[in-house]
């Protein structure tokens, strides 16, 4: 589904339930966060070297996909209202992560680049 049309969906799904009330920035930034904190929790306790193979399971991928969902919505809603186009906010990041990570000083390493 293109960005866009999802937004729509979203606001008419809000917009059914009069739910925009409710919505305001704090509010959806809040539910992001529980959200994923929701989908953290599917890993808990599930050793590194596992998460992948966990990831693949039939059930706990059903599971970590609904709550994928979850931190979707809550992030597109909270874009919408706060007016941020999130894709503009993405390559915009990208962008200066590239400049914050270097390849030269960042390839295979965990730890951030010191910078002079």
């Amino acid at each position: 589904m293109e960005h866009a049309s999802l937004v729509e969906e979203l606001r008419g799904f809000v917009a059914e339930r009069d739910w925009s009330q409710f919505h305001d920035p704090k509010n959806l930034a809040m539910l992001l966060a529980s959200e994923a904190g929701e989908l953290l929790a599917e890993y808990r306790w599930i050793p590194n070297d596992r998460a992948d193979a966990f990831s693949r399971e039939p059930e706990a991928r059903q599971r970590i996909a609904n709550e994928i969902g979850d931190v979707g919505i809550a992030l597109l809603l909270l874009c919408d209202r706060a007016g941020i186009d999130l894709q503009a906010a993405m390559r915009d990041k990208l962008a200066r992560n590239r400049q914050r990570y270097p390849v030269e000083l960042s390839r295979g390493r965990a730890a951030r680049p010191i910078q002079l």
